[in-house]
């Protein structure tokens, strides 16, 4: 065997080193020379090689190459027996020297594998016999990221979504299981095998289905094993096809998760609800195999009954109460208490509390009842028009305010309605809460009760007599003249305080005798002015008011001061602020009244005759009368700068022939 790195320590060089050569060589046939040399081993090619002794770390191996070649000995396994020098084994050359020695083996051996030849003779064997949709048996060797290995004679890849029909929750459980799987791919060049349990599985299933389908019925009960489990219900295989046992069908009572009735590989015998060939879908039920509580419900809890049960849950619209094993009802948030308002129902029912409700409604094709517990006390309503009769006068918190109104508490649950209109009897209120407030103790007359829509109308004002009745056409008489601020002005006049929330309104005919466009020219928000009352209205609660009559009674007296001597002389006229024994009207006096003493008075143009007299007293009852109601309350219907003989001051003399009004020029 050359040992060329013992040449290359030699002093010749290569060409000295081909000439000893030949020389010593010369005679010798080439044929026989080729056969001294060693022969050519290929990078990646399995040989047979003979141990020739084993050391320490590596297994010195002559392959018949021009050197050794070495086997590491962590190739062989812990209980594998190492060889024995003169043994022979296949190795795999992994590596060759050059003419420069072996690059990465300072000793310039060869380097060779026993464990890859192995593997690449048990895989070239193993394509003798596998193919693509093959099924092979192997063992899961391990687990790796993704799936597991199977050793079939070579190692081959199952995928972890490969494994089962549904994948199991931990794919080491297959490890040291034999296991049948179907070929899917094969990549020669990368020595790759790429199987399926799942495939084979399906295909097994899929020929048991098509049978089991063609045996199924609606009714039929079957024995099955639970696969799986989800919040909606279990996987039951039924041997060959898997059916869905949702969590409505497991019990006739109430149940928060599947888990609580079946468990993973569980067996038990279920019913056929419905069958969808062409989906290949089975409905399963459990509950089915018993009798529903519900056949006979009306018969054991017919409306009315009073029935204890238990609050299984509570919702923000009411609460579910078990009344027995798979019957629950409900008790709706407006049927908890009479009286009590309730935000939520915790407030008076928790889960597992046993309470009393009465069967308010059943509807067994839905399965549902409608419970009530208030129906269980007596409705404080009923007995409310016995309590509260009209006329009564009670005491209250005020709850709630609106602009209509207050709700006033007179006790728990029961409100009464304070009607902004009968808070007071002259004041306008526009809202409560210029009089109450919220939380205030308040002292009501009840007005009536409304015992079927359950309202009751309070009345604040009814506490006292109506001013309108005696107090107010007392106070003010027509023809007084009265004092108050300005509160409001409009385009139709003006309204007059009186008092404490009565006033008056002041039309804008009545301002001043010349015609007036807009009152806030005459009079301001707030002025103090005197007014004349021309008339009280106690049914409409309304008084009319007159400024320039109160100004014609001052221009009046101012005249008549000169005159009171002789008015004395001649007595006072009758319907006056006098006594009663004048004439009715003055007698309009001639031109030269001394050359005419015993003329008669006349009226108009007329001779005052006994008969004037009634037709005189009859025009100024008509003439007062001729004011519109409608002016005294919004104006309308009284042309602006009409004559004032129209609106005759209830003090002066409209008759014809009377003194005309004074004159303001």
């Amino acid at each position: 065997m050359v040992n060329r790195n013992l040449i290359r320590g030699l002093d010749l060089t290569e060409e000295d080193w081909q000439h000893e050569l030949g020389e010593a060589l010369e005679g010798t046939p080439l044929e026989e020379i080729d056969e001294w040399g060693a022969r050519d081993v290929e990078v990646n090619k399995i040989v047979e090689g003979r141990v020739l002794r084993v050391e320490n770390e590596v297994v010195l191996v002559d392959v018949g190459y021009k050197s050794e070649g070495i086997v590491f000995r962590n190739e062989w396994k812990d209980d594998e027996p190492l060889p024995k020098p003169g043994d022979t084994i296949k190795v795999l050359v992994e590596e060759v020297e050059d003419a420069q020695g072996l690059l990465d083996d300072g000793r310039g051996m060869i380097t060779l594998s026993k464990r890859k030849a192995e593997r690449i003779e048990a895989w070239m064997q193993v394509m003798e016999k596998v193919h693509e949709g093959d099924v092979v048996t192997g063992i899961a060797t391990r687990k790796i990221k993704g799936g597991l290995l199977v050793d079939i004679g070579v190692n081959v890849f199952l995928p972890a979504s490969q494994v089962d029909i549904r994948r199991p929750a931990d794919i080491g459980d297959y490890i040291g299981r034999t296991i049948q799987c179907l070929v899917l791919k094969i990549d020669e060049t990368r020595r790759n095998i790429v199987v399926s349990r799942r495939a084979l599985i399906e295909e097994e299933r899929s020929e048991k289905k098509s049978q089991l389908l063609s045996d199924l019925a609606v009714g039929q009960r079957r024995r099955g094993v639970v696969k799986n489990i989800a919040e909606f219900g279990a996987f039951v295989d039924l041997g060959g096809i898997d059916g869905l046992l949702h969590i409505t069908d497991m019990s006739w009572g109430r149940i928060n998760h599947p888990s609580e009735m079946v468990s993973i590989d569980q067996e038990l015998e279920v019913q056929i609800l419905h069958i969808d060939y062409e989906k290949e879908k089975i409905a399963l039920g459990l509950k089915q195999k018993s009798a529903s509580p519900w056949d006979d419900v009306e018969k054991k809890y017919p409306v009315g009954t009073v029935v204890r049960g238990t609050v299984v849950n509570v919702m923000t619209y009411g609460a579910f109460v078990k009344i027995e094993e798979g019957i629950e009802g409900l008790v709706h948030i407006s049927e908890m208490s009479w009286t009590r308002r309730i935000s939520h129902p915790n407030e008076l029912v928790q889960i597992d509390d046993d309470i009393d409700v009465v069967v308010l409604a059943i509807n067994k094709e839905k399965q549902e009842i409608s419970l009530g517990m208030k129906q269980t006390q007596e409705n404080p309503w009923d007995v409310v028009a016995e309590r509260y009769p009209p006329g009564t006068t009670v005491k209250g918190v005020v709850r709630n305010l609106t602009n209509y109104g207050a709700f006033i508490e007179i006790e728990e649950g029961i409100d009464g309605l304070l009607h902004v209109s009968d808070i007071s009897w002259t004041r306008k209120i526009t809202h409560p809460n210029e009089v109450v407030e919220k939380g205030q103790e308040v002292e009501c007359r009840v007005l009536s009760v409304d015992q079927q829509r359950r309202r009751i109308a309070l009345g604040l004002k009814q506490l006292d007599e109506d001013p309108w009745l005696n107090a107010i056409p007392d106070k003010y008489q027509p023809g007084a003249v009265v004092k108050g601020p300005v509160t409001k002005i409009t385009n139709f006049g003006v309204f007059v305080g009186l008092e404490d929330g009565l006033e008056g309104l002041l039309h804008i005919s009545e301002l001043a005798d010349h015609k007036v466009e807009n009152p806030e020219d005459i009079v301001k928000l707030g002025d103090e002015i005197e007014v004349k009352i021309l008339r009280v209205d106690p049914d409409e609660r309304k008084i009319g008011l007159s400024r320039k009559r109160v100004e014609w009674a001052e221009e009046a007296r101012d005249e008549e001061e000169p005159e009171k001597g002789s008015r004395a002389e001649q007595g006072e006229l009758r319907g006056g602020v006098g006594d009663s024994t004048g004439p009715l009207i003055k007698p309009r006096e001639p031109a030269a009244a001394e050359s005419q003493p015993d003329e008669p008075f006349a009226v108009g143009n007329q001779p005052a005759t006994p008969e004037a007299v009634p037709e005189a007293t009859e025009a100024v009852s008509e003439a007062t009368e001729a004011v519109p109601e409608a002016a005294l309350e919004t104006g309308e219907g009284v042309v602006p700068g009409a004559e004032e003989s129209a609106l005759p001051d209830a003090d002066s003399e409209a008759v014809p022939g009377a003194p005309e009004k004074p004159s303001h020029e």
